[in-house]
């Protein structure tokens, strides 16, 4: 038996490990990386998918920060019709599952990326709520629950196939918004997105990032990520909602404590900026600590965070 085999909303996967929608292309990119087999990623979520083509901001558009990086791509994509025709097919579907992840300005877009992805081998979709909704005036949809879960129910309407929510942490109370979204249909919940961030440079005194401000990732965000896991943990286990605990992932040490926090699978994106085979290092850790600890299966792994002598922790703070 493979001990790091997990089940993700009915997908069998071969590891826990899932590697992020938007760093590493649509797959096939990644997969020409030497020493790279797709038997070392669980899934990999290809990168965010709109109804038209979109060329995305202008430069500069990532930006590394103090352990962390910056990004304002904006969606840069071919277009869903593009993707199903020409970049599913050269996908080796035997070897991971692949996620689509799927963006819209409307929530009528998000509904008409979803029923085309519906009608393609993609075997699950991951909603991106952190879209601005243009017809709100920008505001994202994943920053209000009730936007959230308007997104939800009509993709959920659109699809049989598992529905991940991507939860944004620049909101009031991320469980409510978790909570939210589970009612209304989501399979799964992949948390967290990234934080917004800006910089500036200091002899132009112009924002750096030609966006002004872009997602934050990377191990700054690490704590940060950890606890919204549990709060989403705290939230949902009882529904028994799975979740993709990421940011700032970069070791087994670091899965491992997302796993104790509540998530059944570990997601990994900037790393692999600088570490294309993280994902098979961490794979050898959690296959190490399971040995070494003598537990069975990653399975038991999550959410099996220790309080010891403090059960009111929540309470107190």
């Amino acid at each position: 038996m493979n001990p790091l085999a997990i089940d993700f909303c009915g997908l069998k996967l071969d590891s826990p490990v899932v590697l992020l929608s938007g760093c590493v292309g649509f797959g096939e990119e990644y997969t020409r990386v030497a020493g790279f087999s797709n038997t070392d990623a669980g899934a990999i979520v290809l990168k965010g998918t709109t109804l038209a083509p979109r060329l995305g901001n202008e430069p500069h558009r990532i930006w590394e920060t103090p352990a962390g990086m910056l990004n304002a791509i904006g969606l840069q994509n071919p277009g869903v019709d593009h993707v199903i025709r020409e970049i599913l097919p050269k996908l080796d579907f035997d070897e991971t599952r692949f996620m689509a992840n799927v963006c819209g300005s409307t929530v009528e877009e998000y509904v008409e990326v979803t029923r085309r992805f519906d009608n393609s081998p993609i075997d699950a979709m991951e909603i991106n709520i952190s879209c601005p909704n243009v017809k709100e005036g920008g505001v994202a949809f994943g920053n209000y629950p009730d936007m959230s879960a308007q997104v939800v129910a009509a993709c959920r309407k659109a699809t049989l196939k598992p529905l991940i929510v991507k939860l944004s942490p620049n909101q009031t109370d991320i469980a409510a918004n978790a909570r939210a979204c589970v009612d209304a249909g989501a399979d799964g919940l992949a948390v967290i997105n990234t934080l917004m961030g800006m910089d500036i440079d200091p002899e132009t005194r112009r924002p750096i990032i030609g966006n002004i401000q872009g997602g934050l990732s990377g191990p700054a965000i690490r704590p940060i990520a950890l606890l919204k896991v549990h709060q989403v943990y705290e939230e949902v286990r009882r529904d028994g909602t799975p979740i993709i605990g990421q940011g700032g992932i970069e070791t087994a040490a670091d899965a491992l404590t997302f796993l104790m926090a509540g998530a059944a699978t570990v997601g990994v994106g900037t790393a692999l900026f600088y570490d294309p085979l993280a994902a098979k290092k961490i794979n050898a850790g959690i296959r190490s600590y399971l040995e070494t600890h003598r537990i069975a299966s990653v399975a038991d792994l999550v959410g099996s965070l220790d309080w010891g002598d403090v059960p009111d922790i929540q309470a107190s703070g």
